[in-house]
C-alpha cells in the first residue's frame, strides 16, 4: 500500500478483512460475542497505531493476528469474571476447519449462519449488515430509522438465539444449499432494495446501504462463482445503482427512468453488469438450466441499459422476459411490472387492463396506484388520475416520492399548472 495513507488503508482493509476476520474468529472460538468485540478492538488498534507507526506491509495479517490476542483477552477477563460463564463457551479451537460443505470459506459460515430461517428477517438483515458488512449498530440503526439501543437489543437477541437454538456455524450441505441460499440472496437484496428506495425519511437514496449490499454480492460472487442466481442479484444491483446519480434531480426531487439522462449513468458498473448476463446466457445455453428470478430482472435491466432513450427501448423483449418470470414467479408484484412494459407494446388501456385485475393483492401498495394513476392520465381520465395519485401520496413513506407524486397529480389538467406530456412512473 505505498501511498497510501493510515486512514485510507484502514478503510479499505476494514472492507476487505473485516467478514474475513470476524468468520474466522467465530470458527475458532465459537462465539459471535467474541469474533465481533476482538475484531472491532483490532481495528480499533490499527486507527490507534497505524497513524503513529505507520501501515504495516500485511495490514490483514496484522489485524488477523492483533483480533486474536484480542480474543484471548476477552476470554481469559470473562473467566475471571464469571467461571460458570465462560465455561459455557466453546474452547478456543486454532485448528483447520473441518469440511462442513461445498465450499470451504469461513465467511460463508458466516453468512449462512446470519440468515439462518429460524430468524426473524430483521435480525437477519442486522446480524448480516453488522457481522459480514462490519457497520457500526449506530450506522445500521441510522440506516432503518429506529434507535441505536433497540438496533442493539435486536442484534444481541438475535445472537443469543443462535446461541440458544445451537445453530450451526456452518454451509449447509450440498443437497440444501439451494433453498437456504435463496433466503442469503433475499436479505441482501432487502438490504440494497431499502438503501435503493427508502421506504421512509427524507432520503431517497442510502447509499451506505446500497454500497454494502453491492459488496455482500461481490463477496457472495466470490465465495459461490458458479451459482447463477449470485451472479444475476449481482448484475441486477450493478445496473441498478449505475443510474444512482441520475435519479434525482439537483433539486433534490425523483427523476424516473424514462426521465434520466442515460448519459449519467455509471457505464462501469453497466459494462461489469453485462459481462455477468452474458456469462449466464452462455451457461443457460451449454445446458446449466433456466435462469432463475434474479438472472431474469437483469436481463430486464441489460435491456433497459443499452437503450438510448426510454423510447428506443426494447419493449417486446421486456415483456417476454417478465413472461418467464411469471413461469417461476407469479407474484402481483411481477404482474404490476409486465404491465408497465405492456404499457408501451399495447398501450394504457390494454395495461390497466391488467393492472385493475391486481386491485385486491395490491390495494395497499402505493406504487401500485402511482402507476395506475399514470396510465389514466395518459387516458384522458384525469379525475379517476387524480384520486389514484392521492391515494400513492396517502401511502408513500419517502418523502422525496411523495414530492414527485404530488407534483404529477398537481400537472393533471384543471390543476392549475396545465398539462404534462412525461411519461410516468416506470421504474428509477
Amino acid at each position: 500500500m505505498i501511498g497510501t495513507t493510515a486512514e485510507q488503508a484502514i478503510t479499505r482493509t476494514h472492507q476487505e478483512e473485516w467478514a474475513r476476520l470476524v468468520a474466522d474468529l467465530a470458527r475458532r472460538f465459537g462465539d459471535l460475542d467474541v469474533a465481533e468485540e476482538a475484531t472491532a478492538e483490532a481495528f480499533a488498534a490499527a486507527a490507534e497505531r497505524w497513524p503513529r507507526e505507520g501501515v504495516p506491509p500485511n495490514p490483514g495479517g496484522w489485524l488477523a493476528t492483533t483480533a486474536s490476542r484480542k480474543a484471548i483477552d476477552w476470554l481469559r477477563r470473562e473467566s475471571q469474571r464469571d467461571a460458570k460463564y465462560q465455561a459455557a463457551r466453546m474452547v478456543y479451537d486454532d485448528s483447520p476447519p473441518e469440511p462442513t460443505g461445498p465450499v470451504e470459506d469461513d465467511r460463508l459460515r458466516l453468512v449462512f449462519t446470519c440468515c439462518h430461517p429460524a430468524l426473524a428477517m430483521e435480525a437477519r438483515v442486522a446480524l448480516t449488515l453488522r457481522l459480514i458488512g462490519g457497520l457500526t449498530v449506530a450506522e445500521i440503526a441510522r440506516a432503518f430509522l429506529v434507535q441505536e439501543t433497540a438496533m442493539a437489543r435486536r442484534i444481541t437477541r438475535a445472537k443469543v438465539k443462535i446461541k440458544a437454538a445451537h445453530i450451526p456455524y456452518r454451509v449447509p450441505s450440498a443437497g440444501d444449499i439451494r433453498e437456504r441460499l435463496a433466503g442469503v440472496l433475499a436479505v441482501v437484496y432487502l438490504i440494497f432494495n431499502e438503501g435503493y428506495l427508502a421506504g421512509e425519511g427524507d432520503d431517497l437514496v442510502r447509499a451506505d446501504l446500497t454500497d454494502q449490499a453491492v459488496h455482500l454480492g461481490r463477496l457472495l460472487r466470490t465465495l459461490l462463482p458458479d451459482d447463477g442466481e449470485v451472479a444475476g442479484l449481482l448484475a441486477l444491483m450493478l445496473f441498478t445503482d449505475a443510474r444512482r446519480s441520475a435519479r434525482v434531480s439537483p433539486t433534490g426531487e425523483l427523476v424516473t427512468l424514462a426521465e434520466q439522462d442515460r448519459g449519467a449513468w455509471d457505464r462501469t458498473l453497466i459494462a461489469e453488469g453485462n459481462a455477468l448476463v452474458r456469462e449466464r446466457i452462455r451457461a443457460v445455453a451449454a445446458g446449466g438450466g433456466p435462469p432463475g428470478r434474479y438472472q431474469l430482472q437483469a436481463a430486464i435491466n441489460a435491456v433497459h441499459a443499452e437503450a438510448p432513450s426510454a423510447r428506443d427501448t426494447n419493449w417486446p423483449a421486456i415483456v417476454a422476459l417478465y413472461g418467464s418470470m411469471l413461469q417461476i414467479d407469479p407474484s402481483p408484484i411481477v404482474r404490476l411490472n409486465r404491465a408497465v412494459a405492456i404499457a408501451e407494446v399495447d398501450g394504457p388501456e390494454a395495461a390497466l387492463a391488467e393492472i385493475d385485475q391486481l386491485a385486491g393483492p395490491l390495494d395497499g401498495y402505493h406504487a401500485f396506484h402511482a402507476t395506475r394513476a399514470d396510465l389514466l392520465r395518459r387516458l384522458g381520465r384525469t379525475g379517476e388520475s387524480r384520486s389514484a395519485y392521492n391515494r400513492a401520496i396517502g401511502m408513500a413513506g419517502n418523502a422525496t416520492e411523495r414530492s414527485y407524486l404530488t407534483r404529477r397529480r398537481d400537472q393533471l389538467p384543471g390543476a392549475g399548472s396545465g398539462t404534462s406530456t412525461r411519461p410516468g412512473p416506470g421504474g428509477c
